[in-house]
């Protein structure tokens, strides 16, 4: 049977105070509505359908990329009405999954047992129970059958004891919201169109409606102001610890690491306090991460040790390398086994050869280091003239004096010393020794300027 997602994300978000639309807020680094998004992809939903209004072109522009069927609410007339957008693109056969675009932390596998519980009776829901459900709409069952959703407001003081909540998160076959949307009326002290109209007609029908519930609370809370977006977001990242944890990470204090993306793990991986993963990031056995430390899409092999404050971009790193404290490995860096990076160290699209060591306070950009090198304090690869990028070599067992500047394009042979203090201009021969500084100069009994008496 084929699958819609119909995704309602039409909402102002006025509580956000924010001039961004409140589907784009982000949350663990990817805006509300586009982990929605992301969860319909793992459904392999053959069609998504999203409800956009207020900001709705920034909306779409942030998801162009995606396959989506965007359909405008103009007028905001409840959520029936906004489904009932949906119907001129909408499948006349299959089923569809309503979800929200401030919901955002729904499951697969929450959202694939609802598909399953639904397919006999083509109506299903997630419902949850709660210790408090005041101002939820409370599900009234006879003989355990779902019979009714009663709003807060319209409960009688038995049905206000009732702690099932509706979440508003439906599962129903296309055929029935043909048939049941352009029937839903508008006649309530609201002046709306209500969703929830729908199990009313089921019942009505005669078809008993599945509903299941979420292994996490967390999974249907919606977002309208910046304390519960907050809130969230530690729940989902106190989750994600867990999960990792249970995996055999080290993770020293779970409530203070974030997960911004995936991360996959070897065996007694160790990271510290305050540590933000983003994108997709792959650490090996034995890697231990210092405090502070930023990775972004980066892959770190077996036995490599980061030390604190240290910021990876799109980089890859072999075994055994040491590196930081405070180094930033940017995007294109790309280090070999047993490679030193150390404090204050910048490398850019550079390849570093196995063994070579940049210990301290260098900028290492487009270029390609070789073997067994030494790479001197404060030395630069002028890879800019202003208009164009140029490549720095350094080939095998290179030793790099402090304090160089490599003017690009050049080649320091294999085997070459260069001198402390040197700013090189012309390509080193192998096995040479290259000093290119001007001749010390000396001025006797010079006087420093003085600041002029006022």
């Amino acid at each position: 049977m084929s699958t819609t997602v119909i995704i309602l994300a039409a909402g102002k978000g006025t509580r956000m105070r924010s001039q961004r639309p409140k589907v784009l807020q982000p949350l663990a680094g990817r805006p509300l509505l586009g982990h929605v998004i992301q969860t319909a992809k793992k459904l392999h939903a053959q069609n998504i359908i999203t409800i956009y209004g207020h900001g709705g072109e920034l909306v779409k522009q942030s998801f162009a990329e995606e396959q989506i069927a965007w359909v405008e609410q103009a007028e905001q007339l409840g959520t029936g009405h906004a489904v009932q957008m949906t119907l001129p693109v909408l499948p006349q056969n299959g089923i569809s999954l309503i979800l929200y675009g401030d919901v955002p932390l729904v499951r697969q596998s929450t959202l694939e047992q609802l598909l399953d519980a639904s397919i006999a009776s083509g109506v299903g829901m997630i419902t949850l129970n709660v210790e408090d459900p005041t101002g939820y709409g409370r599900i009234v069952r006879k003989n355990g059958k779902i019979q009714a959703i009663v709003e807060h407001k319209d409960a009688s003081t038995e049905q206000h004891r009732i702690q099932e909540i509706n979440t508003g998160i439906y599962c129903i076959s296309n055929a029935k919201l043909h048939q049941w949307l352009p029937t839903l009326s508008n006649n309530n002290s609201q002046g709306e169109y209500y969703l929830t109209d729908i199990i009313a007609m089921a019942v009505a029908d005669g078809l008993e409606i599945a509903s299941i519930q979420p292994d996490l609370a967390f999974e249907v809370e919606g977002v309208n102001d910046r304390v519960q977006l907050a809130t969230l977001e530690r729940q989902f990242q106190q989750q994600q610890a867990k999960e990792l944890m249970q995996q055999g990470v080290h993770l020293i204090d779970p409530n203070r690491f974030d997960l911004r993306g995936s991360l996959k793990c070897g065996q007694d991986v160790i990271i510290d306090v305050n540590v933000i993963i983003e994108g997709e990031c792959e650490l090996g056995d034995n890697v231990q991460l210092g405090a502070g430390c930023i990775l972004k899409n980066t892959r770190i092999a077996a036995g490599t040790q980061v030390q604190a404050y240290s910021i990876f971009d799109n980089a890859i790193v072999g075994e055994n390398t040491q590196i930081g404290p405070f180094a930033r490995l940017r995007p294109g860096a790309k280090l070999a086994n047993d490679v030193h990076i150390g404090n204050f160290v910048e490398v850019k699209n550079t390849s570093i050869g196995q063994g070579s060591k940049a210990n301290h306070f260098s900028y290492l950009g487009d270029a390609e280091i070789g073997v067994e090198c030494n790479i001197g304090a404060g030395t630069i690869t002028c890879n800019y003239d202003g208009a164009n990028k140029h490549k720095t070599v350094i080939e095998d067992q290179v030793f790099i004096g402090t304090n160089n500047s490599l003017v690009a394009p050049i080649t320091i042979g294999q085997g070459a010393t260069t001198g402390a203090g040197s700013t090189l201009t012309r390509d080193v021969a192998q096995h040479s020794l290259a000093v290119e500084r001007s001749k010390q100069f000396e001025k006797a009994n010079y006087q420093r300027p003085q600041k002029l008496k006022k």
